[in-house]
């Protein structure tokens, strides 16, 4: 009896046991299973915020890529800025040089203009003189002819002295007629007496014998009729047989003086405007002065360099 109920503790016992290790092993699980359900819930709690984290890597790389864009677009824009800057550079680099350029040439065009105005100067004193002494010789050659027999006119502003071709020569003729040899023989020791005096013969660079003619026939017939004409009164006045001059004036006349005709190309008008026939036929004696044509070059050469200056 007593070992029956020893092997019915021992079953309690172990019942009991078992019970109780399978309430620990319960135990066991359960501290398992929530610690997997914790483990799980944190890992989906950390899978969600490595999904946002994710989500907001994406949007932040879509803004970083935007920024990059925007960047991009910057950067082009600044290039472009820089090329339209270095471009702007390079044309302010040239208008400076071509402005240095201009000042250069406007320097050197005032220096010019300085000498040129200083020619100018020169040249109009001279011309002055000039004038001066072409009134001078003018007013002494009309106070010597205007009050004289000989049929002559004086240019009041030339100075050239013009006669009728009709006292000298008959008509279309180039022999000198005998009244106009006396009328050279008056005429020409009176005009070598002004034009050779002390006062003017240093001015006097040229004497013109110009013969003229109407404009009846052809112009070269004309021609030959007028240097013919005034190929005869210098040789008249001027040959070795004339007596008309002494024999310091022959030579000075013979340094001076040259003969040329001139055709009609330079008739005279009445005042209707018509060609004057009888007064177109004449033979004129004029005079240079030294230096007159190169003043007058002078003063074409500066007109036109002015011109050139202001076009």
């Amino acid at each position: 009896m007593k070992r029956k109920r020893r092997i019915d503790e021992e079953t309690t016992y172990w019942l009991s046991y078992s019970d109780m290790m399978a309430g620990l092993l319960l135990v066991f699980v359960l501290i398992i299973s929530f610690t997997m359900l914790h483990a799980k819930m944190q890992y989906d709690e950390k899978q969600t915020e490595l999904i946002g984290k994710e989500q907001e890597l994406e949007v932040q790389t879509a803004e970083l890529e935007e920024e990059r864009g925007i960047v991009s677009q910057q950067k082009t824009t600044l290039d472009e800025q820089e090329k339209k800057l270095n471009a702007q550079e390079q044309a302010l680099a040239e208008q400076g040089e071509k402005i240095a350029i201009q000042e250069e040439t406007l320097k050197e065009q005032h220096e010019l203009l300085d000498k040129l105005e200083a020619i100018m100067s020169e040249q109009q004193q001279k011309l002055d003189d000039i004038i001066g002494v072409r009134a001078d010789l003018v007013e002494d050659l009309s106070n010597e002819f205007n009050n004289s027999d000989l049929k002559v006119s004086v240019d009041e502003t030339t100075g050239a002295i013009t006669f009728d071709a009709s006292i000298l020569f008959d008509y279309n003729k180039s022999v000198l007629k005998p009244s106009g040899k006396e009328f050279l023989a008056d005429f020409l020791p009176r005009y070598a007496d002004v034009l050779l005096s002390q006062k003017y013969k240093d001015n006097i660079s040229e004497i013109l014998i110009e013969g003229h003619t109407d404009t009846e026939g052809n112009y070269m017939s004309n021609l030959e009729l007028s240097q013919k004409r005034a190929l005869a009164v210098a040789e008249y006045c001027l040959s070795d047989n004339s007596k008309i001059l002494s024999d310091k004036q022959l030579e000075e006349m013979r340094s001076l003086i040259s003969a040329t005709g001139r055709s009609y190309s330079n008739p005279i008008y009445d005042e209707n405007g018509k060609i004057d026939m009888a007064a177109s036929r004449r033979v004129e004696f004029l005079f240079r002065l030294t230096d007159e044509e190169m003043v007058r070059e002078m003063i074409e050469i500066l007109s036109e360099e002015e011109k050139g200056q202001t076009d």
